[in-house]
């Protein structure tokens, strides 16, 4: 099946190789917005694993140990034009992120309700990368598998962002119908999380406005509750003070920092649509 799947994608992408994921031929814009790690163009397309399971941090719970290993991630270029695919445990490397500059393909949904609260999440203590941090409602990655490599209307990350909500805050698919996932934009980031691990990643920002129930997976998630603006504004103060140690995720911050507010404005007035700018990656 595998290799049926490669075959596939291989072909498909052969048809459009220097397309990237985009309703648009035209190039992706670059834009910088401050100053960051350093950020070198070009993505291995294949990745050789320099570990086996046995040899995964002992303190791996079993579940995130399995996810690490069994899941593969969609490797792309600074184009977001897809190259291969790898291992999350090897994507998170920080070892081989800097060595091969793997770059991947990932997604974080930002849910709203109808008081146009947003709804955040607390990290389990059990992830690996950047345990404990509070982020925005979902944040993770569409795998190397079909119905997640689909480019048309970036249906293969929303197909992913519906499959993780569910793994995660136990949403159900009826309650989070695909089409009504809206992408905003695309950001390109690189953020360690501790001398072992890191991200390295081409994150499309999705928002929906929904009214959901929820029933959080504790081995993904430690803590969930709605947010307004203010109440934000308050938690973004505490972590830069330090207190309660609270902490925010790299790229929620970067979201946070540089277009959160704004496209608030926009769920409440219902135009989120007249936000979107996906021919740009923001490099931050």
């Amino acid at each position: 099946m595998a290799k049926a799947l490669i075959s596939r994608c291989s072909f498909l992408h052969s048809l459009s190789p220097k397309l990237p994921l985009s309703s648009t031929s035209s190039p992706p814009r670059f834009v910088s917005f401050k100053s960051r790690l350093p950020f070198t163009a070009g993505v291995s397309s294949s990745s050789s694993p320099v570990t086996s399971s046995a040899d995964a941090d002992s303190k791996m719970d079993a579940v995130q140990r399995r996810l690490m290993f069994e899941d593969e991630c969609i490797l792309v270029d600074a184009n977001d034009v897809v190259v291969g695919h790898d291992t999350k445990y090897n994507c998170h490397l920080m070892e081989k992120i800097e060595s091969e500059n793997l770059l991947h393909r990932a997604f974080s949904v930002f849910l709203f309700n109808s008081k146009h609260e947003l709804l955040l999440q607390q990290r389990s203590s059990a992830k690996v990368t950047f345990p404990l941090v509070w982020t925005n409602t979902c944040c993770s990655h569409p795998l190397y598998r079909e119905s997640e490599l689909i480019e048309e209307n970036y249906l293969g990350v929303r197909n992913a962002a519906q499959r993780k909500l569910l793994d995660e805050l136990g949403i159900h698919s009826e309650e989070l119908p695909v089409d009504e996932f809206i992408p905003l934009g695309r950001i390109l980031y690189k953020a360690p999380s501790d001398g072992k691990w890191g991200e390295h990643e081409l994150d499309y920002l999705l928002f929906i406005v929904r009214d959901v129930s929820m029933n959080p997976n504790p081995d993904e998630v430690a803590d969930v509750k709605y947010v307004n603006r203010e109440q934000l504004r308050e938690l973004v103060k505490k972590a830069d003070a330090g207190e309660e140690g609270l902490k925010l995720s790299p790229w929620f911050r970067i979201v946070v920092d540089n277009f959160l507010f704004k496209w608030w404005d926009h769920v409440e007035k219902g135009s989120l649509h007249e936000a979107a700018d996906m021919k740009t990656i923001h490099k931050l």
